[in-house]
């Protein structure tokens, strides 16, 4: 629990002192790359502080020319920080709408172009979602997806939710898959305690949409690629796997 109080003491100190003065700052700049930039900063300096290394693989897989849809499993909260200030350059998300009502950080997610996706929204409001990611990577941020759409229930990969996969053939942007572990140790699904620790983040070969010729194609690719990454043990339970 030592490890969550020293994690929440960077991120509730460090956190609201960098929107009120980044925030205005980016304002009157109309630029909000510091902004972004020390945020990540806060993000990596509350999981060093709370004993969480991390160790990257594959980074000669990202390429330094073009915006990318990274699309990573999902098994723990820790996966937005650990994920987020290692993507090259600067990147957008698709997340939880609830996130956008925080005081101050919800200002400085819209700032950065982050995108509020809601469950169980219509189909209207989803495509809105859709059109409003499509232009932050058609403006050259990267994208961050969870295609699960929500944590997995027991760590292993879940099967994956069609809205990212109709957003990287609409902008053709290459996918790179991620394959995070470690997290689900670390900070397990309806828990708070954090335990220091080590995660595993991989960059895997690029995923070029054009080179499928359906969406569903396209999502078990990168859906395969992913769970060939992880351990067994959070790997897709085999279909005929006893529970």
């Amino acid at each position: 629990m030592f490890s969550t109080i020293k994690l929440a003491a960077v991120y509730l100190s460090l956190g609201p002192l960098a929107g009120i003065f980044g925030i205005p700052y980016s304002l009157l700049r109309g630029n909000v790359d510091l902004l972004y930039r020390v945020s990540m900063g806060i993000a990596s300096l509350g999981l060093r502080a709370a004993g969480i290394r991390i160790v990257v693989h594959g980074i000669e897989n990202v390429p330094g020319d073009r915006a990318c849809i990274f699309m990573a499993n999902h098994v723990s909260n820790l996966d937005p920080p650990v994920l987020l200030p290692l993507v090259p350059g600067h990147t957008s998300v698709l997340l939880k709408s609830s996130l956008m009502r925080i005081p101050i950080l919800g200002t400085a997610m819209r700032m950065g172009k982050f995108v509020p996706v809601a469950r169980g929204s219509t189909q209207e409001a989803a495509r809105r979602s859709v059109n409003a990611a499509a232009d932050a990577v058609r403006s050259g941020l990267h994208l961050v997806v969870f295609p699960e759409g929500t944590r997995s229930r027991d760590g292993r990969l879940a099967p994956f939710k069609k809205g990212p996969f109709f957003l990287a053939e609409q902008t053709r942007a290459p996918i790179i898959p991620v394959a995070i572990a470690g997290t689900e140790r670390l900070l397990r699904k309806g828990s708070a305690a954090i335990q220091p620790g080590m995660v595993t983040l991989t960059y895997l070969p690029l995923i070029d949409p054009a080179q499928f010729s359906t969406r569903e194609a396209l999502m078990g690719a990168v859906h395969r690629a992913i769970a060939q990454a992880l351990p067994a043990e959070l790997r897709p339970r085999p279909i005929n796997h006893p529970i």
